[in-house]
């Protein structure tokens, strides 16, 4: 650990190097977040979805809470940054992903605060990881390396169930967190479709890798599972916007005939 610490430095700079993707995915996370957050809670959602995270991986990796039990093997710690045990650059995903899960949400909800958003978060990055952790347990195949492993492998594709549940917990821990701290201070937010796009961006990117490692069952069930997603988010999206409009032509029709009645 005093080894680490000295050279904190070098290893981020190794963590860079180890995991550009990462670092892609949040450089987009904060060009468009601070467009729809603004700068202040951009960095607010990345200090509490990191320290989120953090917290879920270091239990994990010790009492197998709430991911399910699992272990690094350490095989990369002379060449990227650790925290404890855990690599600094994987509960740095989990801001990102929560983010764009939030943005999904909110857009097919119609609305950005309160315990919905907050709870369908929590389920569109449960969703995500049908792709990421089957794929990342398989990170011998391809340039991320074989860096951990579960102590009980689970039924699907190698994941447990308990993971995807981790995953729920910790996706509705920061957008509830953060909706709780900014519910004092609302302020107008931008537009979701920039994290909309980071979301399916990742899905593309984790499904090709798939794809190109041969997994082909693999492959297919994420396929199907987030093609249903797409479906079911845009026809509620649409049923919410058509009972949207029925509301106000409702409204509008119930105003002009008080208005009829007054002028009578």
């Amino acid at each position: 650990m005093a080894h680490q610490t000295a050279d904190w430095p070098i290893l981020l700079a190794g963590t860079l190097l180890l995991r550009p993707y990462v670092f892609v995915f949040l450089a987009a996370f904060l060009v468009l977040a601070v467009r729809d957050l603004g700068w202040r809670r951009t960095w607010g959602w990345l200090g509490w979805g990191w320290a989120v995270a953090y917290v879920a991986e270091y239990a994990s990796t010790r009492i197998g809470i709430p991911f399910g039990l699992y272990h690094y093997t350490g095989e990369t710690a002379r060449r990227e940054l650790f925290v404890s045990n855990v690599p600094f650059f994987d509960p740095l995903s989990f801001p990102f992903l929560a983010y764009a899960s939030y943005c999904l949400a909110r857009w097919t909800l119609g609305q950005a605060r309160g315990w919905a958003p907050a709870a369908l978060t929590g389920a569109l990055m449960m969703l995500l990881d049908i792709v990421v952790d089957p794929l990342a347990v398989r990170g011998e195949s391809w340039f991320l390396g074989r860096i951990f492993y579960y102590a009980d492998p689970g039924n699907y594709f190698g994941v447990p169930l308990s993971n995807f549940a981790g995953w729920f917990l910790v996706g509705w821990t920061i957008a509830g967190g953060y909706l709780w701290a900014v519910g004092r201070r609302p302020r107008a937010l931008g537009s979701p479709l920039g994290g909309i796009g980071l979301y399916y961006v990742v899905v593309l990117c984790n499904l090709g890798m798939t794809g190109w490692i041969g997994e082909r069952t693999l492959l297919g069930a994420g396929i199907i599972v987030h093609v249903a997603v797409f479906l079911i988010v845009y026809a509620f999206k649409a049923t919410s916007v058509t009972r949207g409009w029925a509301v106000e032509r409702l409204a509008g029709q119930r105003v002009a005939v008080i208005t009829t009645t007054i002028d009578e």
